[in-house]
């Protein structure tokens, strides 16, 4: 367990963790931000990222367990990534649909947003989030976050406006 809150704990993604992904990032209204529903080869990829991604940065995007059931029912964390002409420590965050709106989301980002600062001793934490992904951008904003620009990321052929939000240690 790297993290625990009230309702949560948070591990590492583990190669069993691909069906818990899948309900996830095979779902296209989960996945609108990222211009629809993943494949099977996608989801390995994505998995087989945030293990690569512990093994260098020593966290990435880690299983979200509910406590009452040992379910794992999103994910969270803080992986860098490209900003512009830089890289930044971001908190993100994806839940399967049925645990929307329950305040699981926030919940994990603050506790990221504690990791960040307390243990990785960071100045400043963000998120990206594409400008039309209300509900991920009212998370940011519970978190303390505040945006501070935007840029366009190409993804799958298509434009994507993105807003960074931004808290200060």
């Amino acid at each position: 367990m790297i993290l625990e809150t009230e309702r949560l704990y948070l591990r590492e993604l583990v190669p069993s963790d691909f069906e818990s992904l899948c309900k996830i990032l095979k779902d296209k209204d989960t996945m609108y931000a990222y211009e629809g529903a993943f494949n099977d080869d996608e989801v390995q990829e994505w998995l087989d990222r945030q293990i690569a991604r512990y093994q260098k940065w020593g966290f990435g995007l880690w299983a979200v367990v509910l406590k009452e059931t040992n379910e794992m029912i999103g994910q969270c964390g803080l992986t860098m990534q490209p900003w512009k002409e830089s890289e930044v420590l971001e908190i993100g965050y994806l839940f399967e649909r049925s645990y929307w709106h329950r305040g699981y989301a926030t919940e994990a980002a603050k506790a990221c947003k504690k990791y960040a600062f307390e243990t990785l001793n960071a100045t400043e934490v963000c998120s990206i989030i594409r400008d039309t992904n209300f509900a991920s951008q009212n998370v940011a904003i519970r978190n303390g976050m505040t945006r501070v620009d935007a840029w366009i990321k190409h993804y799958k052929g298509v434009n994507m406006p993105h807003d960074r939000y931004v808290v200060y240690r």
